[in-house]
Parts: C-alpha cells; sequence; structure tokens
C-alpha cells in the first residue's frame, strides 16, 4: 500500500516573522520546519503501511528555495522517499494554486491514498484537501479521526460537533486528518541518521506541466492591499462582526484570546472587504 502524505514546511512558529512590505506576505527565507498539523498525517500513514504489510509512506511538499528541513523530519520519522515542488514562480500562490501543484506531483506518485491535514498552522484555509481531491477527480473525506483500510475500501471516523459519522471511500481517495488523531512519534537517531540519504525528488513548474500563469502571483485570486496591526480580540470581532453583516455573512462566534488581524483583500472581480486571517497568515 502507498500513501502519499503532504506536509508543509513553515517558519518556525516561535519565531516572530517578518512580513514583506511589498507583497504583504510571510517571508519564507528562513530555516522551515514541519508543519506540527502535517506530523499527524505522517504518522497515521506510517501506521496505515504498517497495518498493510507492505508499501510505502510518501511526502509531497511544496516550498521555496528547495527547502528540505521540514521534509527530513518526516523522512526521520520512517517516511522512504520524498517530492519537492519548488520554483520562484510559486511565489504568492493562493490555497487553489498550492492544490494544483500538488495534485500534480501526487500523480506522480500513483498512491493508494492521499493524507493531509485539514489546515495549515499559517494558512488556515482548510480548502486544499477537497481542491487536491476536486482536480485529481478522486473521493474525499475530511476531518477524519480515524482510517482503517479493508479491501479496497477507506473507512473513515469523520469528526462532527455531535460526535461523528462513519463514511466510507474508494480507494485512492484524498482523506484530511485533525489534529490529535494520533500521537506522532518522535524521531529516532537511527531515523535521523537515516533521513540525510534518503531521496528527495525535486521538481518544478516545467517538470509538472504546470503553465506559471495559473499560479503564484500571476495565477492568484485575491490581492492583499493593506495589512494592519492586531487590536484586541474584542474590537476585532466587532469589525468582523460588522463586516459581515454588510455583505451577509453569518458572523461567528469569537475566540476569546486569539491572535487576530483584519486583513484587507479584495478578490478577483469583487468590491474590497474585510476578513479576520491569523496574525502572520500569507494569503
Amino acid at each position: 500500500m502507498n500513501v502519499v502524505v503532504c506536509v508543509k514546511q513553515i517558519p518556525d512558529p516561535a519565531d516572530p516573522g517578518r512580513m514583506d512590505p511589498e507583497t504583504r506576505t510571510l517571508m519564507r527565507d528562513v530555516k522551515l520546519i514541519l508543519d506540527e498539523s502535517d506530523s499527524y498525517g505522517v504518522e497515521m500513514g506510517l501506521q496505515l503501511v504498517d497495518a498493510a504489510g507492505e508499501g510505502e509512506v510518501i511526502l509531497v511538499s511544496m516550498a521555496p528555495n528547495n527547502e528540505v528541513s521540514g521534509l527530513r523530519t518526516a523522512l526521520a520519522m520512517g517516511a522512504e522517499r520524498a517530492v519537492l515542488v519548488s520554483d520562484d514562480a510559486l511565489s504568492g500562490s493562493d490555497a487553489l494554486s498550492t492544490a494544483k501543484v500538488l495534485a500534480a506531483a501526487i500523480g506522480r506518485c500513483e498512491p493508494d491514498l492521499v493524507i493531509m491535514a485539514t489546515e495549515s498552522s499559517d494558512g488556515y484555509t482548510g480548502t486544499v484537501p477537497v481542491q487536491v481531491a476536486e482536480l485529481m477527480d478522486l473521493p474525499s473525506a475530511t476531518f477524519a479521526k480515524s482510517i482503517e483500510i479493508d479491501g479496497g475500501v477507506a473507512k473513515v471516523q469523520r469528526q462532527t460537533e455531535a460526535g461523528y459519522d462513519q463514511i466510507e471511500c474508494s480507494l485512492p481517495c484524498v482523506v484530511s486528518v485533525t489534529a490529535g488523531v494520533v500521537e506522532p512519534r518522535y524521531p529516532s537517531f537511527k531515523g535521523i541518521m537515516a533521513a540525510k540519504n534518503k531521496p528527495v525528488d525535486e521538481l518544478d513548474l516545467a517538470a509538472l506541466g504546470i503553465d506559471p500563469a495559473n499560479v503564484g502571483w500571476a495565477g492568484a485570486r485575491q490581492e492583499i492591499v493593506d495589512v494592519v496591526e492586531a487590536p484586541d480580540p474584542e474590537t476585532a470581532f466587532e469589525i468582523y462582526a460588522h463586516r459581515a453583516a454588510a455583505v451577509g455573512r453569518k458572523t461567528p462566534p469569537p475566540l476569546p484570546g486569539s491572535r487576530q488581524q483584519p486583513v484587507r483583500y479584495r478578490p478577483a472581480s469583487a468590491p474590497d472587504m474585510i476578513g479576520l486571517v491569523p496574525t502572520r497568515r500569507e494569503i
């Protein structure tokens, strides 16, 4: 059984990070680490391959500057190999552009199962897994708290507010897992040393047959026009509630103590509006 796990490499959350004054996005010219949200998917994939008794876990990632630090961590956990997509033209990619790139890279691996985190720690869009499934014309299950493979079917417990739904997807399929579904293993010293020699296939857009005009800044569906300092949570929620009411959106309950800031953005062919995003989110 071959399992592809998509992993994101992000700036260390312990580092305050820097915003690019021109693009108004998070600068990624630093050492990147494995997103903790993805460590659960890696562990889930390893357990499924162990249960099957054969196969391998393959990592797929998209990162600037051919960065592999985060990938090496996941390889040290036990993944066999990795595919890294890195291209200067990918700078500024939104969720859909990211999904296009990941789908193309995943397709080269011919997996039986694709596992992704529900959302990344620096993006929080939560849309990439279902976009990848749609682009690859595969069934998908979201918010999985457990995955069991029975023949050619993935049996998934999908977490809901009321408990969980038991659903089934024919393989191959895309499943996004929630944080905490399993306890990720710590890389052993032996695993860390072995990871240094595990293959990482580095690809660019040309290798994937993707037109640069459809990704990055050129293909982005929204433009950041302003970023401001984060107000206190109560004020931030009031701003969001006011703007949400103005465009007919339902207002979700506030998140006490959350670090959020209003970012003014403009989707393509739409009027300006304000949305709340995490402090260092890149759109």
